[in-house]
């Protein structure tokens, strides 16, 4: 399988001070225009120091999801703490996947841009501001989808994955449409075909998929975690007994154990 990927280049800017929440956490703004993407994209930073965790929003959510939600509220002490800091980024959901109005081919290609703001853009600004080159990526339900799909491109960069509540199939967006864009965005499609080298990379990332077991998607998450075991990839699979799973309250528990 040919690889992902090509060369990064550092561009972003800041705005607006470091200011301290009411809960302690000091949260930053800021953004740029996308080259990639020929758009406007803005993020939310949470801390200052400590383990990056890129999170990506729900389908077809923002940058203030994870702060809407709660979810920075669950994690304060650790941010606080200086181990870990959140990098909260946008997404294009609505001009991508779930773009119905537009042709699957566009969809996929617009995603595609997407990748590329992620890994020539936004990655290097979340390695230049943390100081480091790791990173995990997060996500809930689509942004699951994202998370996973980042790690299995670019393993590496990224040492751990958290999935909660995912999908990891793309075929649903793009009606029997298939090209190179849906085969190397879609981790069901390409992770069974990677060669030796690319399972090593993938085994050095920390897996994580979990969701509850009266979730719909429950099946789905099943099925990648052992996707990945076939492939001699470990991982950690959790489906919580008795519960639905697929909301904020069970993912927002969830978190704190897994970062």
């Amino acid at each position: 399988m040919r690889g992902f990927g090509g060369p990064a280049r550092s561009i972003y800017k800041e705005r607006g001070p470091q200011t301290a929440q009411p809960f302690g956490v000091i949260r930053q703004q800021g953004g740029w225009f996308s080259q990639c993407l020929q758009r406007p994209m803005e993020f939310l930073r949470f801390g200052d120091r400590g383990f990056p965790v890129i999170c990506f929003p729900t389908s077809m959510g923002s940058f203030h999801q994870y702060e809407d939600m709660n979810t920075v509220g669950y994690l304060t002490d650790k941010i606080e703490a200086g181990y870990i800091q959140l990098f909260c980024v946008d997404s294009v959901d609505a001009e991508s996947w779930y773009n119905d109005g537009a042709p699957p081919a566009y969809r996929a290609a617009r995603h595609a841009q997407y990748d590329a703001y992620l890994r020539e853009e936004y990655v290097p600004y979340v390695q230049n501001a943390a100081g480091r080159g790791d990173m995990g990526v997060y996500g809930c339900s689509f942004g699951a989808y994202h998370a996973a799909n980042f790690a299995a491109r670019y393993p590496g960069i990224v040492t751990k994955a958290v999935c909660l509540s995912g999908i990891y199939d793309v075929h649903r967006f793009v009606g029997g449409y298939w090209d190179d864009n849906c085969y190397f965005n879609c981790p069901t499609a390409y992770i069974p075909n990677m060669d030796g080298e690319w399972v090593n990379r993938l085994r050095a990332v920390q897996w994580t998929i979990a969701t509850g077991e009266h979730d719909s998607l429950v099946a789905q998450n099943r099925e990648f975690s052992l996707l990945l075991w076939n492939k001699g990839i470990p991982n950690h699979c959790e489906i919580w007994p008795g519960v639905f799973g697929h909301d904020w309250p069970w993912w927002n528990e969830a978190v704190r154990r897994f970062y």
